[in-house]
């Protein structure tokens, strides 16, 4: 060996031996304390492999750009941050990585935050291949951040960011200091995995700044993130800052929008929307100033008004930062729409949001729909946009008179496995950048993003013996999906309330329903984490006890993270006749169902009410179901209400519930002297109100109050006979067409409609009005 050989050599050996002296494997967290107080340009801080329990770890100092400072893990996926832990960072160049927070939540107001205080922040530093997984706070109204962005030039990259359900934004980017201000920060390859729907403001998933700094600019970019389901609120992303891009980001069954909430000169730019036919499943909104929306690809997308695939606003006249500035100066150039039902000019137009967009240009798109004519609706003036070039199918249409040309479109599917539009008449071929996010190149490679969540009806079928406490035992033992069944024509009797903390079936075997009854305040109990499906069984309140309170169904009266889902069909609800109120169904506050369906039941001889969903009364925008199904019930002898729902407050960023009521019959219902609103049906605030083909015997009023938000009141084809009148408050914008007085004339011992009833053949699908068949 020859003396450069032997130089060589001892350089390396000095470079080895100074980078093990520089590599401190720790497992606790006075180690860990101490390593980050001796830590130089070069260290590396690793995490030993198993659980950390409550362990606030401060990672800060002072690296280089070529010797950065690390923190990492022994292995990854074996190192865990559990119950109460976080991460703060501050200084420059440094790194973490390989990091999972699970089972446990946050003790601070972030998960991951880069900065110890407002004056000690992280700059140039990265975050990558990290996982926050259902890291919530119990508390679903309590607020919390799961990463905080502070400072400058930081990177966030490849992390796995999935299941947030308490209140409080995903990830933000914080433009509170002037250290944080042109941060140029780059947010990219992360997946953002399924967030369901809050039912209150404050769901969104990624927010960059305020409304208080909406005219600073950040300038950071958004790419190649995959947005998986994110259903928080209808801002999926709310841009509150200025000079930011969002590029090759793609939004998969995403009930919401892109939202250019506040801040000027937005790039959205080559970003995919796949809606897959999904309710409320959305694109772009835009608001405000020189905003840029180019090379866009969205397919299947449903959402309408601030949901729709496309939005353009209309502005507040001289509006301050923090409402809604007008569109002006925007392009909207070579974007593609396959099959998505709403485009939207001018939408939110109102009293206050009076001014249209000006100055601005839609241009080049290509608009595809193989089941509408006319996707696009136009709520104001639009003479301030410009319209060119852009190309319909050949059975499309649209009023705008000038800009549009129909063309023979084809569909051909790509590479990439996208659906193409080609024409002769489309000069510019539509392609989907190579940098399009996807779930295989975001996230981290050794993290699952499987789905974890169980459905109704997939589990074991569970045979039950008639008897005493019988259900209650066997749900101690069952599973996740399983179907409970009982015996044909079998009595049951619960003397404890069975708690439902995971997905259950119960159904009755044959034709003739098992009866059910129950000696405690309620029969079920819908816990954190449970759903609940009711087939074919009858519920008797013989037994039931004389509380005020009383129900059949009720979720927990703990505040509840995981939506639920509940539906009843082909049941009896009978003899619950108390000196107070006994509900069916009555939900707490802080809890939330996904779904609920209540269909080809009968209700019979109540003192309370069918479903008591109107405890969230702060009036914030906040309710307690998505979607709410009553069709083709009969309700008899109902002193309460047969529903009490209720969404208050003037906040836009919700848009349920939802509310379809179908061929019913309400046959003497709120007449009690406990009914607390004195009406057959109370809905306040519901903004989608389908009530039809429903017959009204004998019963108090249908009263619903509007709040904003535009909500949709379709009532058609529904019988009031001997019933008060309709009472509709607040914003008086309703439909109600072919309602009658008539005499249903019922078939003896029957709510089903005799030959000589002039309301046979009356529904809007052509069939009898009320019930449509009787199992």
């Amino acid at each position: 060996m020859n003396l450069k050989q032997l130089s060589l050599l001892l350089i390396s050996l000095i470079f080895s031996w100074s980078q093990s002296q520089n590599n401190d494997l720790v497992s606790t967290i006075s180690e860990f304390n101490q390593a980050v107080l001796n830590a130089k340009p070069g260290t590396t801080i690793t995490l030993a492999n198993g659980v950390w329990k409550d362990a606030e770890l401060v990672f800060e100092g002072i690296g280089t750009k070529d010797n950065p400072i690390t923190l990492t893990v022994e292995k990854k996926g074996k190192v865990t941050l559990e119950g109460a832990s976080n991460l703060q960072m501050a200084g420059d160049f440094l790194i973490v990585e390989g990091l999972v927070f699970k089972n446990g939540y946050t003790p601070t107001n972030a998960v991951i935050s880069f900065r110890k205080s407002r004056e000690e922040m992280a700059n140039n530093s990265r975050l990558t291949e990290c996982v926050i997984d259902n890291y919530n706070n119990p508390e679903r109204q309590v607020q919390d951040y799961w990463i905080t962005i502070y400072g400058k030039n930081n990177r966030i990259d490849h992390n796995h960011i999935s299941g947030k359900k308490n209140l409080g934004v995903t990830m933000i980017v914080g433009l509170d200091t002037r250290g944080s201000i042109e941060n140029n920060h780059k947010i990219d390859h992360n997946y953002f995995g399924p967030r369901p729907t809050f039912g209150n403001n404050g769901g969104e998933t990624l927010r960059i700044g305020t409304s208080h700094n909406a005219l600073e600019n950040s300038n950071t970019l958004v790419a190649s993130n995959y947005f998986d389901r994110c259903n928080g609120e209808h801002e999926i992303i709310s841009n509150k800052s200025c000079q930011n891009t969002f590029k090759h980001n793609t939004f998969f069954e995403c009930t919401g929008t892109l939202t250019m909430r506040h801040g000027n000169e937005t790039l959205v730019d080559g970003n995919v929307f796949i809606g897959n036919g999904k309710p409320s499943t959305g694109g772009v909104r835009v608001i405000n100033e020189t905003q840029t929306v180019i090379n866009n690809y969205h397919i299947g997308l449903t959402g309408y008004r601030f949901r729709g695939a496309f939005v353009m606003m209309n502005g507040v006249p001289n509006s301050p930062p923090n409402r809604y500035v007008p569109v002006i100066d925007s392009k909207v150039n070579h974007n593609t729409f396959i099959n998505c039902d709403h485009i939207l000019f001018g939408a939110g137009s109102d009293a206050e949001r009076s001014q249209a967009p000006k100055t601005s240009e839609f241009s080049k798109n290509i608009i595809y729909n193989e089941h509408k004519k006319d996707i696009i609706t136009v709520y104001d003036d639009i003479s301030g946009i410009t319209f060119k070039d852009n190309i319909l199918g050949r059975n499309s249409e649209t009023s705008i008179k000038e800009g549009f040309i129909n063309a023979d479109i084809k569909l051909v599917k790509n590479e990439q496995g996208f659906l193409i539009p080609t024409s002769n008449e489309i000069k510019t071929k539509v392609t989907i950048s190579p940098n399009i996010a996807t779930k295989e190149n975001t996230g981290t490679t050794w993290y699952s993003k499987k789905d974890n969540n169980v459905a109704l009806n997939s589990g074991k079928i569970l045979k039950v013996k008639a008897g005493i406490n019988t259900l209650f035992e066997i749900v101690n033992t069952s599973k996740a999906g399983d179907i409970i069944e009982l015996e044909a024509g079998g009595n049951y009797l619960l003397t404890k309330a069975v708690q439902i903390n995971h997905p259950l079936t119960f159904k009755s075997s044959g034709q003739e329903k098992a009866t059910i009854m129950f000696e405690r305040m309620m029969a079920f109990e819908i816990q954190n984490g449970g759903s609940l499906s009711l087939e074919n069984i009858t519920f008797d309140g013989e037994k039931s006890p004389d509380y005020a309170g009383n129900s059949v169904i009720s979720t927990s009266k703990n505040s509840m993270l995981e939506n639920y889902k509940l539906f009843i069909d082909n049941c009896t609800f009978q003899n619950m006749v108390v000196n107070h109120s006994f509900d069916v169904l009555r939900a707490s506050k802080g809890t939330f169902a996904d779904t609920i369906s209540i269909q080809n039941s009968t209700f019979k001889n109540i003192t309370g009410n069918i479903a008591a969903l109107d405890k969230e009364t702060d009036d914030i925008g906040a309710y307690n179901v998505e979607y709410l199904i009553m069709k083709n019930n009969i309700i008899t002898d109902l002193q309460g209400a047969a529903l009490r729902l209720y969404r208050g407050g003037k906040d836009e960023s919700t848009f349920g519930p939802f509310l379809e009521m179908d061929h019913n019959v309400f046959d003497n219902v709120g007449h009690g002297a406990k009914n607390k609103y004195d009406v057959a049906i109370s809905l306040y605030g519901v903004q989608v109100n389908d009530i039809e083909n429903n017959i009204f015997n004998d019963s108090k009023a249908l009263h619903m109050h509007l709040v904003v938000g535009e909500p949709i009141v379709n009532i058609l084809n529904n019988n009031f006979y001997n019933t008060d009148a309709i009472e509709v408050t607040g914003d008086e914008k309703y439909t109600v067409k072919n309602s009658w007085n008539l005499n249903p004339k019922f078939k003896d011992g029957t709510f089903q409609l005799s030959d000589a009833s002039e309301l046979k053949g009356k529904a809007t699908d052509g069939s009898d009005l009320g019930i449509i068949r009787k199992k």
